[in-house]
């Protein structure tokens, strides 16, 4: 970091990650299962798309992205849940950070659970 501006621009990044984790009842939750078992199999990866993705798609506030420890399924990890207000929950697994780009795309832009990554 060399000049006020890359300060800046660090700061605002920062202010993003951290509203993608605030918690508001409205919004839409990601939730990236990362105990052992997730990192393991590339849930670090998965988070981090998840959290791109919405940034990139323009839905932090709407959307919030948060991570838990294990969820007790392990041989479908890397696994995230896709938890509306309402309450409706869609487990996906399996997940990749291309996967996750495209729930992103598909399920929170544009309102279509993605089917071939759901358990």
């Amino acid at each position: 970091m060399k000049t006020l501006e890359e300060l800046k621009a660090i700061k605002d990044k920062m202010r993003d990650t951290i509203a993608l984790r605030h918690e508001d009842p409205n919004a839409t939750k990601v939730i990236v299962a990362m105990a052992t078992c997730g990192i393991a199999s590339g849930a670090r990866g998965v988070l981090n798309a998840f959290a791109e993705a919405v940034a990139e798609n323009g839905l932090i506030g709407e959307v919030m992205v948060s991570q838990s420890g294990c969820i007790g399924l392990c041989k479908y990890e890397p696994v995230a849940q896709v938890v509306t207000p309402d309450g409706n929950k869609v487990t996906y697994i399996n997940l990749t950070p291309e996967k996750a780009k495209e729930i992103v795309e598909k399920h929170l832009v544009g309102g279509n659970v993605v089917d071939e990554y759901k358990l």
